[in-house]
């Protein structure tokens, strides 16, 4: 299909925005990145590897988990769904990103899912409930936070000693408290608050009684569940004629 039949084109000034807007955040991704090339290195990588797999898988916690099961012998099975399992999260983080990503074409699009991390994604969707559609935070954004998950793999890799337990320093918190921080900046209604709710009781008993990383899909799709069966009632032509005559 020509350029033209997909309206949704990126600024580049907008990508060079949103790369500066996350590079505050970027600076504790560099922290666990330091953490990850560290673990990587005991565990018997070599530093090319390390960096190799920072570089291309680009996942924190199934990096993780993939180094906690790194040994002589490997299962490649069990080790593909404990990644799937923890990463399953971006089905639902792309797809709540659809109204935006079907006005790109398909190349574009799944290039850009390819920086997509649950930073950028929350901006993202922010943004667009109020109102704006940024793609560019998923580009921009995403290259910060890439660039300084690789940095930091690097510096754990050669200089490990400097930093072998961020959440000894709270650095474990950053994320978590930023992502927060993006959900109580969106719209707020009896609807989200419901959704929210649910959200967080369905994930406290995914985690508390299902197997391991189960409990983000559980939590966003009882959510999702409450946001699909609860619409939004937009005003008909009626009410908002008699809204003008009153």
């Amino acid at each position: 299909m020509p350029a033209s039949a997909y309206p949704y084109q990126i600024q580049p000034q907008r990508v060079r925005a949103e790369f500066f807007r996350l590079l505050p955040i970027s600076l504790f991704v560099a922290a666990f990145g330091a953490a990850f090339g560290l673990a990587a290195i005991q565990k018997g990588l070599l530093p090319l590897e390390a960096i190799l797999m920072s570089t291309t898988v680009f996942a924190g916690a199934a990096q993780f988990a993939a180094i906690d099961m790194w040994g002589r012998e490997v299962s490649v099975l069990p080790l593909m769904a404990v990644v799937f399992a923890i990463n399953s999260r971006h089905l639902l983080m792309g797809a709540s990103l659809h109204p935006m990503l079907k006005d790109m074409s398909p190349g574009r699009r799944y290039g850009l899912l390819l920086l997509l991390t649950d930073a950028n994604w929350a901006v993202s969707a922010q943004d667009y409930q109020n109102g704006r559609r940024n793609l560019e935070v998923i580009l921009g954004g995403g290259l910060a936070l890439w660039l300084a998950w690789i940095a930091g793999t690097c510096l754990g890799v050669y200089f490990g000693g400097l930093l072998q337990n961020p959440k000894a320093l709270g650095l474990d918190m950053v994320l978590g408290c930023f992502l927060l921080a993006m959900a109580l900046g969106g719209k707020k209604s009896p609807r989200v608050l419901v959704a929210w709710t649910v959200a967080g009781l369905g994930s406290l008993a995914a985690w508390k009684w299902l197997p391991p990383n189960t409990h983000v899909v559980v939590g966003a799709l009882a959510g999702g569940a409450i946001g699909f069966f609860w619409l939004d009632r937009k005003p008909t032509a009626d009410s908002e004629e008699g809204a003008h005559d009153r």
